[in-house]
């Protein structure tokens, strides 16, 4: 998860590309020297939360508890600027007006999670029409997050899944009640990956990359139905969603898909189970 590898459109050759805080890479291929840029569609707090997934499989449970926290706090934020976006799509404002106001409001608190939690509340209950229940302490785990990260607790590797399993729950809540609002954030990304493409230089191909997973699902309402891991070279518009990885994508789908009444903490073990069951090498004969 510390690289994305992606295969270079003009010799085919896979290159590691180090994850870095932006979803737009302009590369050189160091095989045949020839650039090409890479679009990423995916939200930060999907990339945290599986830093923390792959933190905790790799035994480092402590590790895992600020990656999983912080994927929380991140998608407070998606889902304030989802309401937001939705709020002035309503009002007929374009894409770019709605993103500078945006901008220029998240930026005072941006330094300050308490303040953030209290934009996800207000939003919530104007919203949803009903207060976040799920913010109180309890339900955040914050005894728990506090003591890990700020006294140095060391956790069981059991509670730190205790504690995944109930941020996982409140995600899924929040991107469930979203429904198709998600796709204003997601329309920002897209914007943004227009622009970009148009000022790359005659000639210069991109690909886009969608890692498929639990949260990606919930945002599309749907499975995706192209899984052959083929990325998609560009030479014109950015081209539809299409995902890759089909034994990420099969785990994801299995999860959600039986038995219908599991709770988003029973989905989330599952996953869980299956990844270490397909990434677990058995053990050697000594």
């Amino acid at each position: 998860m510390s690289n994305l590898s992606v295969a270079c459109p003009h010799c085919a050759q896979s290159l590691p590309v180090e994850y870095a805080d932006r979803l737009i890479y302009d590369l050189i291929c160091p095989h045949c020297m020839q650039p090409f840029c890479l679009f990423v569609r995916r939200q930060k707090f999907e990339v945290l939360f599986e830093l923390g997934t792959e933190a905790l499989l790799a035994g480092y449970a402590r590790e895992a508890v600020s990656s999983f926290a912080a994927a929380l706090e991140r998608c407070f934020e998606f889902y304030v600027r989802a309401y937001a976006l939705e709020q002035a799509a309503g009002q007929g404002l374009s894409l770019e007006e709605a993103q500078a106001h945006l901008d220029a409001t998240w930026r005072l608190v941006d330094r300050q999670s308490e303040r953030q939690t209290g934009m996800l509340a207000l939003a919530y209950l104007l919203r949803e029409g009903r207060p976040p229940e799920f913010l109180r302490p309890q339900a955040l785990g914050s005894e728990f997050r506090n003591a890990v990260i700020h006294r140095g607790a060391l956790p069981r590797r059991d509670e730190v899944e205790d504690y995944a399993a109930q941020v996982f729950g409140i995600i899924d809540r929040l991107l469930s009640e979203l429904g198709s609002a998600t796709l204003q954030v997601q329309a920002l990304d897209e914007l943004e990956f227009s622009r970009h493409f148009a000022a790359l230089p005659p000639g210069t191909p991109a690909v886009t990359q969608e890692h498929p997973g639990l949260f990606r699902a919930r945002m599309h309402g749907r499975f995706q139905t192209e899984n052959d891991g083929t990325p998609e070279f560009l030479h014109g518009p950015l081209p539809a969603t299409k995902v890759s990885g089909t034994a990420a994508q099969d785990a994801a789908r299995a999860a959600f898909e039986a038995p219908l009444n599991r709770t988003p903490a029973e989905i989330f073990r599952a996953a869980l189970s299956d990844y270490r069951a397909v990434h677990t090498e058995p053990d050697s004969d000594l």
